[in-house]
């Protein structure tokens, strides 16, 4: 059996939340072929334990590592945990990736945005406010979406682009639809007013790539990007429809 394709099965069953199978493949990998787990057969476990729930598992398949856990499985239990909103785990669990990596700032967003979630401000801003403190910082939103085989790369409100002001008209079009469809996005992580909220999340570098790619390729064709957010996963399904 392939370690690369049979870690590729497992995470084909995370990102499905097919649990059940996921631990098929991983028992099966070890028990009937034999092959010693690697840290990316971990994290990818860890990942799927921890996105349906079960996060103690997940923590548990982190701590029975052979080897030191590693920042990546950290960071698969960090972002279970701003999925179900374990504030306690996601402190615990931060801690522990800053003490591999003490300039990590992906973890300093996800517990704000943690804070956030369970309307904590005076918590969120505290975070907030160490991370600047200790001079981590963070990385410009970015996703790349292949369009006529070529890579086009969008950052958070991205203004340079050419079809910019073509890209907000549809953008805002498509909001309208899929508000008058009656979908609400998601504004739990986002602590800002109700308009700042709106034009923050219809404004990330996701958005943006995907109505690039609707407005230049014809109906039904497939949109290949990188980097997804949670907001994004809701969204991308009524704006590609509305393309039809």
């Amino acid at each position: 059996m392939d370690v690369q394709k049979n870690c590729g099965s497992i995470e084909d069953a995370c990102h499905a939340g097919l649990v059940d199978e996921g631990m098929h493949c991983y028992a099966s990998m070890v028990t009937d072929y034999m092959i010693s787990a690697k840290l990316e057969h971990y994290t990818c476990m860890v990942d799927l334990l921890g996105s349906a729930g079960y996060l103690q598992e997940a923590e548990n398949m982190v701590m029975a590592m052979p080897c030191k856990p590693q920042v990546a499985a950290w960071m698969a239990l960090l972002g279970a945990c701003r999925i179900h909103g374990k504030v306690e785990m996601a402190e615990h669990v931060t801690k522990q990736i800053l003490e591999l990596e003490p300039d990590n700032a992906a973890s300093y967003v996800l517990l704000s945005n943690i804070y956030a979630a369970a309307g904590n401000r005076h918590l969120c801003e505290n975070v907030e406010r160490q991370r600047k403190e200790k001079g981590v910082k963070k990385q410009l939103g970015c996703t790349w979406i292949e369009v006529n085989n070529k890579v086009h790369t969008f950052v958070v409100e991205g203004q340079d682009r050419p079809q910019i002001t073509e890209i907000h008209a549809e953008l805002e079009r498509l909001s309208g639809l899929m508000h008058d469809a009656g979908y609400l996005p998601c504004m739990k992580f986002v602590l800002h007013d109700v308009e700042e909220q709106v034009f923050y999340l219809c404004h990330h570098s996701e958005n943006l790539a995907i109505t690039f790619g609707l407005i230049n390729t014809a109906p039904d064709t497939p949109l290949r990007i990188r980097k997804i957010c949670g907001f994004l996963k809701i969204a991308i399904l009524p704006q590609s429809s509305s393309q039809k």
